[in-house]
């Protein structure tokens, strides 16, 4: 491409980004969701009072109801489910043991999590990720009455065989199936392209039960890339010579699932906002605020249902498997903090750092920030910024409430997913955990 192609065709796609911003997000939709944690201030102050701040909250009455919403909405469309929480979305261990006495297992991404899985007693494991080493496939191995491995390729096969042969055990296993065989995405799983010369080979390996396939596919605000990923891999299915076909006892199709509120935005996080900040120009009202909308769980469940129906089970019923994370636990945690400086009447300090959350997640994702010492249902514009000696530590560009002052307690509602996992030892100490309910 000349370099006036290339002009013309980034000046196109600015222009159409520019042209088709992201929706603005509902009044009525952020007014309801504040409105729901300040008639529940008196109960987070409480905690604050009692354990000081900051402070990681678990709801556990949350988790649970969450945990039934999505069992529920699955087990109503499919004939055998099975569900696995994801512990790379929170890791609290008190998180995946309630899980699991709600009727989940737990689906783990390394020896760490494997070791978690195991202390607290989990019987249903499922162990992907990437680049598995030795000691972890060996772990498993000791561990094979609980835990099934799903393969991520060939090689990873032929170790998990021999560590399972010189151990003189016999694993349950699985392969992961590439949702995208070009770029990031390629570090996961085998091409479908693969499946046929996969299972031959496993034929060949006595101590590992290849019985199924995982996919996942991420971010998904509605189920259309997991439908489209189904109908591929039904043909495929369809293909097999009867001997491999009937090696399938299992699909599992991951997670991914995004919460019904869906993606809320800062003006930094849309494309056009983006745009803006690369190109050093000043976006405006930092309280407009954006949002992705995303389909709830029971539409998930039906159309996914539909298409497991009609692509899947009409070449090979099987039992199909969902690692939730980020939906189930969302809403079950809220980071709680003081001020403790204010700088200026649009500039206060808190006595937490974004190292508990772990990255600069607020510079783009919007979460509302709550005065619960003075509330309203006003937002005031304000930089709220937290301890660490870092210009990226931003909690956000506004708070709701009266006036804002030094000891007065903040929230920041719905922080249970990719936050407390990511969290990091950097200068601040990191809150304290916290659970009721």
């Amino acid at each position: 491409m000349t370099n006036e192609k290339l002009k013309k065709s980034i000046l196109n796609k600015a222009s159409a980004i520019l042209e088709n911003p992201c929706d603005a997000l509902p009044e009525e939709n952020l007014v309801k969701f504040v409105s729901h944690f300040f008639r529940r201030k008196d109960i987070y102050l409480e905690m604050v009072r009692k354990n000081g701040s900051p402070l990681y909250l678990i709801e556990k009455n949350i988790l649970k109801d969450r945990a039934m919403a999505f069992r529920e909405a699955f087990q109503s469309v499919l004939p055998e489910v099975s569900f696995y929480y994801a512990v790379k979305s929170n890791n609290h261990p008190e998180i995946s043991r309630t899980l699991i006495e709600n009727g989940f297992g737990l689906d783990v991404s390394s020896g760490l999590e494997l070791e978690l899985a195991i202390s607290i007693g989990a019987t249903d494991i499922v162990f992907s990720g990437p680049g598995k080493t030795d000691a972890e496939l060996s772990l498993a191995v000791d561990h094979s009455a609980h835990v099934a491995v799903l393969m991520d390729s060939p090689f990873e096969l032929s170790r998990l065989e021999r560590i399972a042969e010189k151990e003189g055990k016999t694993i349950r296993a699985g392969v992961r199936l590439t949702t995208n065989e070009k770029g990031l995405w390629r570090k996961f799983g085998i091409p479908m392209s693969s499946i046929k010369d996969f299972l031959e080979k496993s034929l060949e390996c006595p101590h590992v039960a290849v019985n199924g396939f995982q996919f996942h596919t991420s971010w998904n605000l509605n189920p259309d890339q997991q439908i489209q990923f189904i109908e591929r891999l039904g043909r495929t299915i369809q293909t097999l010579p009867a001997q491999l076909k009937d090696m399938i006892s299992f699909i599992d199709i991951g997670g991914g699932y995004w919460p019904t509120m869906g993606e809320w935005l800062q003006v930094q996080g849309t494309p056009a906002g983006s745009l803006l900040k690369h190109l050093q120009i000043d976006s405006g009202n930092d309280l407009a605020h954006f949002y992705m909308p995303s389909e709830t769980i029971s539409n998930f469940s039906e159309k996914l249902g539909a298409a497991i129906r009609q692509h899947i089970f009409v070449h090979k019923p099987c039992r199909i498997c969902f690692e939730p994370g980020r939906w189930i636990v969302n809403d079950a945690m809220h980071l709680l903090f003081s001020v403790v400086d204010k700088k200026d009447v649009d500039f206060v300090i808190t006595d937490a750092g974004t190292n508990a959350v772990g990255w600069e997640r607020y510079e783009t994702d919007y979460f509302p920030v709550l005065n619960l010492s003075r509330p309203a249902l006003i937002e005031k514009p304000c930089m709220v910024s937290g301890s660490l000696c870092t210009p990226h530590d931003i909690w956000g560009y506004g708070y709701w409430g009266e006036d804002i002052s030094a000891g007065d307690i903040l929230m920041i509602p719905t922080q249970g997913a990719y936050t407390y996992s990511l969290r990091q030892h950097f200068i601040k100490s990191l809150p304290e955990v916290v659970i009721i309910g």
